[in-house]
């Protein structure tokens, strides 16, 4: 024990220095202080599948794990469309999923916004506009952002959340 006390009396206090201030950590306070201005909460969001082939699913899953937390900067989804305030729609609208959508839609409480996801829910994809498929989204409710890609990373998924947001005048 007296040995360990001279070497500490030897070398003296080492510690680390300080870390930098983080711009990340401003820039989440900032995102959590934009969405409480403009709905006095937390975003919530209603995910529907419209036909997809589950790749976007994949990629919205992705949005709960630690590195992308999305709940822990203020956005979460819920299960029911009469608590959300924006639909994240995938896949092709398929003709058996047109009228459940629009009930979607009508149950989601004004102001309300609309993302339609991947390359199949804004444009129709290979499935197009034929036989079973409605094709886009934009096709059966109003659109406020697409966001491309087969399927589109979960960071393009997050920009078009917040390109919504940003855009809305809720």
């Amino acid at each position: 024990m007296l040995r360990t006390l001279r070497k500490i009396c030897e070398i003296g206090l080492i510690s680390e220095p300080p870390p930098q201030p983080d711009e990340l950590l401003r820039a989440r306070a900032a995102l959590d202080e934009r969405l409480r201005s403009v709905l006095g909460r937390a975003l919530c969001i209603r995910h529907v599948d419209a036909g997809s082939c589950n790749g976007c699913e994949l990629e919205i899953q992705a949005l709960n794990n630690p590195y992308y937390n999305l709940e822990g900067q203020g956005i979460r989804f819920v299960a029911s469309p009469r608590h959300a305030d924006l639909l994240l729609v995938t896949g092709p609208v398929a003709a058996n999923m047109e009228a459940p959508l629009r009930r979607v839609y009508d149950a989601t409480p004004d102001p309300k916004l609309v993302v339609a996801l991947g390359d199949c829910g804004c444009t129709g994809g290979i499935f197009g506009e034929r036989g079973a498929s409605r094709g886009r989204v934009s096709n059966v409710i109003p659109v406020d952002v697409a966001v491309p890609g087969c399927p589109p990373s979960p960071l393009r998924i997050i920009q078009g959340i917040l390109t919504a947001i940003g855009a809305s005048h809720l």
